[in-house]
């Protein structure tokens, strides 16, 4: 499946306003990675996913498998990982979703807002809460974050 997704620090704490679809404690680590390939481990509340990421910028292609909690905490503790640690809010703004990753632990203080697309050149509103775009920018990418713990 081909994923199209937008990237974007926060300028202001004003998304806190916004009304919360829901809220998720996520923590997920690289079992590989490098620049234009992962395979992510993410525990989502009760739930956990293995997830294959391929490509580069705003458009990547993305599989992603459930799999059973007990062995992704196994692989976490196996492969000895830290895991890159947030919290979600997911908020609808005119008709799309926005998903608001608060991270924890060595990136505690930054704030990323991302909306994911069904074209390229879909058109959509920008809220006044976010900040520049980050989305080619590979420092903010979930797997680079995670390199630096």
């Amino acid at each position: 499946m081909l994923e199209i997704e937008r990237k974007y620090l926060i300028q202001s704490m004003d998304w806190m306003n916004e009304a919360t679809i829901a809220k998720h404690e996520i923590q997920q680590a690289y079992l590989f990675q490098d620049d234009e390939k992962s395979i992510r481990i993410r525990v989502k509340g009760t739930k956990a996913f293995l997830t294959i990421k391929m490509g580069k910028g705003i458009s990547r292609h993305e599989f992603e498998y459930e799999v059973a909690l007990q062995d992704a905490n196994e692989m976490i503790q196996v492969a000895q990982l830290k895991c890159l640690q947030k919290t979600r809010y997911e908020v609808s703004i005119q008709g799309h979703t926005w998903e608001i990753d608060v991270f924890h632990g060595k990136h505690e203080g930054l704030i990323l807002a991302e909306i994911e697309l069904l074209s390229s050149d879909e058109e959509f509103v920008l809220p006044p809460w976010l900040g520049e775009e980050v989305t080619n920018d590979p420092r903010y990418l979930n797997a680079n974050l995670f390199k630096s713990l």
